[in-house]
């Protein structure tokens, strides 16, 4: 779903709404309280958020990821698969798709070995079980299955935290002080980003980043259905392509043969251009003549991301 106005300002509807987004919050505390929570034999890093939509978690995954492989660790990212029909835990492979395992598995598998499972703890023991050191949940804040040996939360630095209220009334997952209060680190992505709340931990800043130049004076047509698909068009200007049009779908849209047949024809000698996201959602035969926009989460400082990574590398037993 796109996030509906009123999570920008706190208008009639939120307010009429702010009494079930405190009951969705209070039930967020109570399972953090309530739950039981496993033990993975591998170490556990979660890369989560506080609201609802694109704040940027699957690219810093991704980052963080690339960063552990480079020191020669072996890493497994672990996911709910959202959007998919398979429940798992099951491994992905190059034949899965992403009606099967949602569209951030398969951008994640492209990277290092991935883990689709509803049940984290069931996900992670099956990673651990093929050999995982550490494993890399993206998304998984609120989820109290699995103990995190690291937690991380992302935060959109344009965005924020909206209008401050719960789901329905706002974006909010859960109280900003409570969800911060179990952070080790909080990321801004892109931006100064709203206040936190007196939070006093690491507070790190990493920007997406297009790579390369191949769109440069291009005229180009865009279309995408992520959280915030206005940041898309953003990219692709920052990268100097001409934007002659756009359309947006709801996040994690399965794309009908049809509505591509229609985006051709309304780019016409545009190039049409996407999203990764959104491009591993396409049927096969659909790809042909769109093209995708590369990004990736750079952050501003690598030695504070090193630090941040520290203590738990440091955990690891030494191998034999």
């Amino acid at each position: 779903m796109r996030a509906p106005d009123f999570w920008k300002r706190r208008g009639v509807a939120a307010r009429l709404l702010a009494p079930l987004g405190a009951l969705y919050g209070a039930s967020v505390a109570w399972k953090a309280r309530h739950s039981r929570s496993a033990r993975a034999k591998a170490r556990v890093i979660c890369v989560g958020n506080l609201t609802a939509g694109g704040s940027g978690k699957t690219p810093v995954a991704l980052a963080i990821g690339a960063h552990l492989q480079a020191d020669g660790k072996r890493i497994f990212f672990l996911t709910r698969g959202y959007g998919g029909s398979e429940a798992g835990p099951l491994r992905v492979t190059e034949e899965s798709t992403a009606q099967q395992v949602g569209d951030e598995a398969l951008l994640l598998n492209a990277c290092a070995p991935t883990i689709v499972a509803r049940d984290r703890a069931a996900g992670a023991a099956l990673a651990a079980a093929e050999g995982a050191e550490i494993i890399v949940m993206d998304d998984g804040h609120q989820n109290f299955g699995l103990t995190k040996d690291l937690s991380l939360v992302v935060v959109d630095g344009e965005a924020g935290f909206g209008n401050g209220l719960i789901i329905p009334a706002g974006p909010l997952r859960e109280p900003v002080t409570q969800g911060l209060s179990r952070a080790d680190a909080v990321i801004v992505m892109n931006g100064p980003g709203p206040n936190l709340a007196g939070y006093g931990g690491p507070v790190l800043r990493a920007r997406l980043v297009v790579s390369g130049d191949a769109f440069a004076g291009k005229r180009v047509f865009a279309f995408a259905g992520i959280g915030r698909p206005e940041k898309f068009v953003t990219s692709l200007q920052e990268a100097g392509a001409v934007v002659t049009g756009s359309r947006f779908f709801p996040d994690h849209h399965p794309f009908r043969p049809g509505e591509i047949a229609a985006l051709r024809a309304a780019a016409g000698e545009a190039q049409l251009v996407t999203t990764q996201k959104d491009f591993v959602r396409l049927a096969r035969q659909e790809r042909a003549g769109i093209a995708v926009l590369p990004v990736e989460a750079r952050f501003e400082e690598a030695s504070a991301l090193d630090a941040l990574l520290a203590r738990l590398l440091d955990s690891l037993p030494a191998r034999v």
